[in-house]
Order: C-alpha cells, then sequence, then structure tokens
C-alpha cells in the first residue's frame, strides 16, 4: 500500500509557518497525525498535493510534498511566497532593517503595494504581520491592510533560519494567486486537496474572514462543497477544515462517503483574553480516517 512515500522522505526538516495566520493548522497537526487524518493511501511519487486557501501554509510545511500546487487570493501573500522560494537572502537583509516602533509601523502600513517591488511587498507583508496586534490580516473594503500596532515585548521580525528552510521547501512547488476553482482545475485520480477555506462563523461576531476584500459567505461555501463533490467524482482525495456549525455538518452531510471528524483548536484570536479557550472544529475527508499508518507522515 502506498504511504506517501516522498513525503516521508523529504520531512527530515522542521519547517514552520513564516507568518501568524487566523485559522492556522500548527496547533492541529498532531491531531491531523494521530487521528489519521491525511490519505493514507495517496502516493506522493506519482500525484500531486493542491492546497487553495494556503494561508500560513501549515501542512503544506508538515507534509513538505514534492509534487505541490499551492494557492490564495491574497496577492501580498502569494508574492511573499514567491519571495521567499527565489530570493530569501535578499528577503532577510531587508527584514533585518525594520524597526518595532509604532510611529515606524504606521508608515510601513500607510504604503501602497501597487508602488513596490515584489521583494519590499514581501518585507513590508511579513514585518507588519509580525509587529501588528495578533498578527491578524485583515483588510478593509478598498483592500488596504488595517491591523491597529501589536504590543510585544521582543517580537521576532526575520527568523533567518526558518526562512531559509521555507525556502528550500518551496524549492519545486508551483505558487499561483487565482481562486480555489482554478487552482485545482488541473487535479486528477489520486491526487490530494486540502481545502482551509475562510470559516463559517460560529456566531454573528466571530467572523474573521477579511483575508480578502470579497468575503466568503453561504454562497461560497456551497459552492466550495459543489467543487469538493466535483473533485470526489475526479477520484481526488480531499480534506477540508471549517467550523463546527450545523449549516456546514449539513451541506456536506449531504454528499455521499464522506467522513466528518471532530478536532478541538483554541481560539487565539479574540480582543478579551477571557474568550480565548477551546472550541471544536471540523475536518471532512471522502476517504475513511484512520488507516493503518495512522495518517502518521
Amino acid at each position: 500500500m502506498a504511504v506517501l512515500s516522498s513525503i516521508i522522505a523529504s520531512m527530515v526538516v522542521v519547517v514552520k509557518p513564516f507568518v501568524k495566520w487566523v485559522g492556522g493548522k500548527r496547533q492541529l497537526l498532531s491531531q491531523f497525525r494521530e487521528l489519521g487524518l491525511y490519505p493514507s493511501n495517496f502516493d506522493g511519487a506519482n500525484h500531486r498535493y493542491f492546497e487553495p486557501f494556503v494561508g500560513g501554509g501549515a501542512v503544506l510545511f508538515d507534509l513538505q510534498p514534492k509534487n505541490a500546487t499551492i494557492s490564495d487570493l491574497n496577492a501580498e501573500l502569494i508574492t511573499t511566497y514567491k519571495v521567499i522560494r527565489d530570493d530569501v537572502e535578499s528577503l532577510i537583509k531587508s527584514l533585518l532593517n525594520h524597526m518595532y516602533d509604532k510611529d515606524y509601523f504606521l508608515k510601513i502600513r500607510a504604503m501602497n503595494p501597487a508602488e513596490m517591488s515584489e521583494l519590499d511587498i514581501a518585507s513590508r507583508f511579513i514585518y507588519l504581520n509580525r509587529t501588528c496586534f495578533n498578527g491578524m490580516y485583515r483588510v478593509n473594503s478598498k483592500g488596504q491592510f488595517n491591523v491597529p500596532f501589536g504590543r510585544y515585548k521582543n517580537p521576532v521580525i526575520c527568523d533567518e533560519d526558518n526562512l531559509r528552510a521555507v525556502s528550500r521547501a518551496l524549492k519545486d512547488v508551483k505558487i499561483l494567486n487565482v481562486d480555489y476553482k482554478s487552482a485545482v482545475s488541473e487535479a486528477k485520480a489520486g491526487d490530494f486537496v486540502y481545502f482551509d477555506p475562510p470559516y463559517y462563523p460560529i456566531s454573528s461576531t466571530s467572523s474573521f474572514t477579511s483575508y480578502t476584500k470579497e468575503g466568503f459567505a453561504e454562497k461560497e461555501q456551497i459552492e466550495l462543497r459543489d467543487t469538493f463533490a466535483e473533485l470526489s467524482n475526479r477520484g481526488c482525495y480531499v480534506m477540508l477544515s471549517n467550523s463546527d456549525v450545523a449549516f456546514i455538518r449539513n451541506i456536506y452531510g449531504e454528499l455521499k462517503n464522506v467522513t466528518i471528524t471532530t478536532v478541538s483548536a483554541g481560539r487565539a484570536i479574540n480582543s478579551k483574553a477571557t474568550a480565548r479557550g477551546k472550541i471544536t472544529e471540523l475536518v471532512i475527508t471522502n476517504y475513511p480516517v484512520g488507516g493503518n499508518d495512522g495518517g502518521k507522515v
């Protein structure tokens, strides 16, 4: 039985997400493995891994697949991935020049990415992420980053060793700034697709989906469910994360041969520390979980 052999071989160096990301999966990786949520029959040597909505890329860096396509609608994020892959040393030099200071932060935040080089866009993106409030990424209706300055003792703006590790992990990865439907258009039978979309809100005040100005509401969630079904019909392995709410359970429960697994996650983003705690999330797959290898790649 094929068990992600090419991925196993590549997992020599631990690679961490280079940005903090709302809903990031780093804290859930151990549960993904323990519960066997990765498809045990996926053959990474002969098939491709797709991750639209890549965000911080925790699952990508956990698996470190040799054949991968990642994508996101966030143009600045994708530019940053490309710069890390193609010119990490120049990026490190730029990041080392930044200062942790509120006035400086506001000056950098006010810059227009449309008037900047790709290197400067990437440097600004990481700097703002590392120094803004709670590492949030949020834009207003005009697509402008609007998260306030964060207060930290000594924020790590430039993690040189990890950036170089990320660069190596991205060496042969195809990186796209397209919507998820375009990103998976070439997915074939045997490929593995992981969706981590903006979550459906668990309440009217809990939505942190402003990663792009377009938003992601019920209509978009249903369209994603339909894409999940289409990929299943193609013979792809499909895994999706979302909030544990009746709406998501219902729309995916309508599909055949779907497994819905509950995992426990920490609510890290909240203005009140007392409101942060454990919540449940859903992992939805079109294959049985907990295979013989436990999904431990």
